[in-house]
């Protein structure tokens, strides 16, 4: 039978008891999901190519491959966390980490586009379940300060390790196996969590939680996933009814969803948090990093590989440098901020992102792999305060029996921002590609071959092997895409330079 733990009230003189040895090792088992989600985003980068041309998917399908998945964990995430809070954080994490392995077996096995985006659909779904378990759960086996902040950072940084070994790993497997076999490097991180988990992992809810509000549940969902699939359609499309339609209902849902959580004894959505200026600015800070870094990544990998000519391993070995910068920047963060104001510290590393970003904002189809490299480090570097001290702040500031609805909300922030910024930033690198490479593309060439090439350089690159002017085509194609990147790195980097003055003036 579930037991729920008692939380014994300190005094203000008492200190917090420190982790043990078992809390230790229950750290090292919750950092198994993050791998796994990690594992799944990073080799999905590199598989994209090859999988795009073999499942002749269009731009506007490889964007919702890439989006859907963000897009539901935002929907889902504070719907699983209150569901956590109420039956079982341990028992929610180990049924979203389930769905997700069998998840992964249907995308690996994926025979058309729109399978894969019903995959990748489940995948988001299931992936909701497990942000907001393991950093609830890291809430009940840490509660002294200092030690909760690191093993933030340590959580924090395990999605970087993932983002490490991803690559790498994923790299090798497209090199000697299809496409689909990088979906399956996930399933042994479930079967060890399943296995283990259970052992080490303390159960935890909320007593005198209520039911869940249905009402609640479905205004969230209808607030978040057409205010997406709005924003989505206009940047890609423009103004039209539809979308207007979709992205006035979500507003319109939001609106609803809030008024209901303001009249509710046993709300969804703590509105009270708010109230915190920090609180307030490290949930925008997390949504800014995501929406202005996300589609940077996305062409980064493509230039990679399509521009650069790397094999899918050799791209996954070029990102190491940066991840592993990247994972050292986001463990020692916390242990920095016991010495140094996090709002200077979050500043400082806002600062280097942005170097990074114009420096992936210099490169030119010509470049070569050292500029890109270098552009990345210097993001990765900058990236780490951001991340590990925004989410330990927005965790520690709810009670312990709400930790999995508040732990939800940096998750939100951080996947609806990539799904956002993929969907508007990387919309508009597509845009400047397609108007680059029609008018730069050679005369001759058919209607049907004129418009794959337009469709994305996946398909330009595809086209190219059996037209007789290959290398003007792609010349093309390659600058058209170099293009598409520099704009969607430089545009982020201005825009992220100006979230240091909302960090500066709103935290201590």
């Amino acid at each position: 039978m579930t037991t729920t733990p008692e939380m014994s009230p300190t005094s203000g003189t008492t200190e917090p008891p420190r982790a043990t040895r078992r809390e230790w090792i229950g750290l090292a088992v919750l950092a198994l999901p993050t791998l796994m989600v990690s594992f799944d985003i990073f080799v999905l980068l590199l598989a994209l190519p090859q999988l795009s041309a073999d499942l002749s998917a269009t731009s506007a399908q490889q964007l919702w491959i890439m989006d859907i998945y963000g897009f539901l964990v935002g929907g889902f995430l504070i719907t699983m966390g209150n569901l956590g809070d109420r039956f079982g954080r341990r028992r929610m994490l180990l049924l979203g980490a389930s769905v997700f392995a069998v998840a992964s077996i249907l995308a690996a096995y994926s025979t058309s586009a729109e399978m894969l985006i019903a995959a990748r659909a489940l995948l988001g779904i299931a992936g909701a379940t497990l942000a907001p378990s393991t950093l609830s759960l890291i809430t009940t086996l840490f509660r002294d300060p200092r030690q909760l902040g690191f093993a933030i950072g340590v959580w924090a940084g395990s999605f970087t390790a993932g983002a490490i070994l991803g690559p790498v790993i994923g790299g090798v497997m497209l090199e000697y196996f299809w496409w689909g076999s990088v979906f399956l490097l996930g399933v042994p991180a479930v079967l060890l969590l399943l296995l283990v988990g259970p052992r080490v992992l303390p159960e935890f809810r909320d007593p005198t939680a209520g039911r869940i509000d249905l009402t609640s549940v479905l205004l969230s969902l209808g607030a978040i996933l057409p205010f997406v699939y709005g924003v989505k359609e206009l940047a890609r499309h423009g103004w039209a009814l539809g979308p207007t339609a979709a992205l006035a209902l979500g507003v319109g849902m939001g609106v609803l969803f809030l008024r209901r959580q303001r009249g509710l004894t046993d709300p969804m959505l703590d509105l009270s948090l708010f109230r915190i200026g920090a609180f307030r600015v490290s949930l925008l800070s997390l949504l800014a990093y995501s929406s202005l870094t996300g589609a940077t990544l996305l062409f980064m990998t493509q230039y990679l590989q399509s521009v650069a000519g790397l094999s899918p391993l050799d791209a996954g070995l070029a990102m190491i440098p940066g991840l592993a910068t990247g994972m050292v920047s986001v463990t020692v963060a916390p242990i920095l901020a016991r010495r140094i104001r996090p709002a200077v510290l979050i500043a400082a590393g806002i600062l280097a992102v942005v170097a990074g970003l114009v420096i992936l904002a210099m490169v030119g189809p010509e470049s070569g792999v050292g500029l890109v490299i270098l552009g990345n480090t210097v993001w990765c570097l900058g990236g780490g305060p951001l991340l590990a001290l925004s989410t330990g702040l927005v965790v520690s500031s709810a009670p312990p029996e709400k930790a999995g609805a508040a732990s939800a909300l940096p998750q939100i922030s951080n996947e609806l921002g990539s799904a956002l910024g993929m969907a508007t930033l990387g919309s508009l690198g597509g845009l400047v590609y397609r108007v680059g490479v029609s008018d730069d593309m050679p005369d001759g060439l058919t209607p049907g071959v004129a418009d794959a090439v337009r469709e994305s350089l996946a398909r330009a690159t595809a086209e190219a092997t059996s037209l007789p002017d290959a290398a003007a085509l792609l010349s093309a194609a390659r600058s058209a895409f170099s293009d598409g990147f520099a704009v969607v790195a430089g545009i982020s980097a201005v825009l992220l330079a100006l979230l240091t003055i909302p960090v500066l003036r709103g935290r201590g």
